[in-house]
């Protein structure tokens, strides 16, 4: 791996000296993958023309609001399962095997970690490549529906848009798009991944905790915490007084309880901290 970082960065030192000879818990964010090609909702690039993830409510009563997800999500599927890890990935990977991390907590839905070699990892908002269904509960693959899309609507595949954060695709118009349902109760089916205004799994939430507890401090990468269900560590952590880094571009709602702050992208900073762990 090179460990090299490709651009000066301020205050790694400093952050290197707080993990050093101590167990990490990371707990990671959308700006972990953006260096992958996957946008992110509030990043410094996204935020000109950020918009609000589908609500769960309205996918569940609205069947207009799930045909127009399943359409931009048809299109922008093969985009996003083709994303490969980034240096970031690769990073908390070795980490992981050199014993310095105590688990890894990612926000993040594309599995990118797993890519890079990360065994340990609490998805905390589950994964695109499972599916749900919401009649019988049935989990399966996301690949598979995607054929099953893709034969009932041929005139959608190889359509070309921007890629959005949720690994579909930015397209407004989706009339005549037909959408499946599940095989076994003809029942709704949708994505494995917590929607906005779903509680994450209180054995998710437990598992993550586990792993904080186990830590002596806890590394925030590519989050703004804006979303309760990452920054609920960052309180607790602080709370009990348990050393709390941020690394990230821009502003975070866990700054305040920084121990120290490295503004920089996750696949500059994180490889360079790897080799001065090591030294």
């Amino acid at each position: 791996m090179d460990l090299a970082p490709r651009v000066p960065l301020p205050d790694l030192d400093e952050l290197a000296a707080l993990l050093r000879g101590r167990r990490v818990a990371v707990l990671t964010g959308a700006g972990c993958s953006t260096e992958s090609g996957i946008p992110d909702y509030r990043g410094p690039e996204t935020r000109r023309r950020a918009r609000n993830p589908i609500p769960f409510r309205r996918f569940l009563d609205d069947p207009a609001a799930r045909r127009r997800y399943w359409a931009r999500a048809l299109v922008g599927w093969r985009k996003f399962a083709g994303k490969a890890p980034n240096a970031g990935h690769r990073a908390l990977a070795e980490l992981e095997r050199r014993g310095v991390l105590t688990g890894l907590i990612t926000q993040n839905v594309d599995r990118l970690h797993q890519a890079a070699g990360s065994r340990d990892v609490i998805e905390l908002h589950g994964a695109l490549e499972e599916v749900l269904c919401l009649g019988c509960g049935t989990v399966g693959s996301r690949v598979a529906l995607q054929e099953r899309l893709e034969g009932l609507n041929p005139s959608w595949v190889g359509r070309r848009a921007e890629m959005a954060p949720d690994g579909d695709a930015e397209i407004d118009e989706t009339a005549g798009f037909r959408v499946v349902d599940c095989e076994r109760c003809d029942g709704p089916l949708k994505p494995h991944v917590v929607f906005f205004g779903e509680g994450v799994p209180k054995e998710r939430v437990e598992a993550a905790w586990a792993r904080v507890d186990a830590a002596d401090v806890l590394l925030v990468v590519g989050s703004s915490l804006a979303v309760y269900s990452g920054y609920r560590f960052v309180r607790g952590a602080a709370k009990r007084g348990q050393p709390v880094a941020i690394l990230n571009l821009g502003e975070t709602r866990g700054d305040p309880h920084a121990a120290v702050k490295v503004e920089a992208r996750a696949g500059d900073a994180l490889p360079a901290l790897a080799r001065l762990l090591a030294e």
